[in-house]
């Protein structure tokens, strides 16, 4: 994974400490996705205000689930890959993610590994997040204050998350093993003419299918 004025610039102290690094990194990830393309291009690639990160809060009691996710249909270990070489070059091709991909660490998710990929053509940005010491299904609790919606990618559960004000960008996050999940999000590059949430919600499930198709390739 932001945004400002939206439901997560605001963490209640009902919320567990999972959960506020997850909502806090959908906002410092954008930021950080600003800073790669700066250092690579020159200009920066989003218009969109920098959000200021929710300060943490003491820890809570974790809050409770109201939803559970299927069963995984196997076990995908993101343990020591590299967020950069999951999407082949021909999947990137294919989703119009024509730049170099820029790996760095992502500090809100306990320095997970992370890739951002831009399509110069298509006005579009993807970040893949690798997070190893959570579940996916935080993201069902009715304490994380987002739209979210069960899906299936590549045969995986998945959950789609929306973010109360923030319209230009989506992700989505897939159940690969206990306690790790893929976290890809899509985003609005800067367009003129900006690009709706539902495609940029299809866009996310497009890059996590490849992605998913890609680690189940590899065994």
């Amino acid at each position: 994974m932001y945004r400002s004025g939206g439901a997560a610039d605001t963490v209640s102290g009902m919320r567990s400490p999972h959960l506020v690094r997850l909502i806090a990194a959908i906002g410092i990830a954008f930021v950080i996705l600003v800073g790669v393309a700066l250092t690579s291009s020159g200009s920066p690639i989003f218009t969109a205000n920098h959000p200021v990160p929710p300060t943490l809060q003491k820890v809570k009691p974790p809050p409770t689930t109201t939803a559970v996710l299927p069963p995984r249909p196997g076990t995908l270990a993101l343990t020591g890959l590299n967020p950069c070489a999951i999407l082949t070059s021909s999947q990137r091709a294919d989703l119009s993610l024509d730049a170099t991909p820029t790996p760095y660490v992502d500090e809100a998710f306990d320095k997970a590994k992370a890739c951002s990929i831009r399509g110069l053509n298509s006005g579009t940005v993807a970040r893949l997040a690798l997070v190893l010491d959570m579940g996916v299904d935080v993201w069902l609790s009715d304490e994380a204050q987002v739209q979210t919606q069960q899906v299936t990618v590549a045969g995986y559960p998945a959950v789609v998350v929306r973010t109360p004000g923030l319209n230009d960008a989506c992700n989505v996050e897939v159940d690969t093993a206990q306690n790790q999940f893929l976290d890809v999000l899509f985003r609005d590059g800067g367009n003129t003419v900006p690009i709706p949430q539902d495609t940029l919600c299809l866009g996310a499930r497009r890059v996590a299918e490849a992605a998913i198709t890609s680690l189940k390739a590899r065994g």
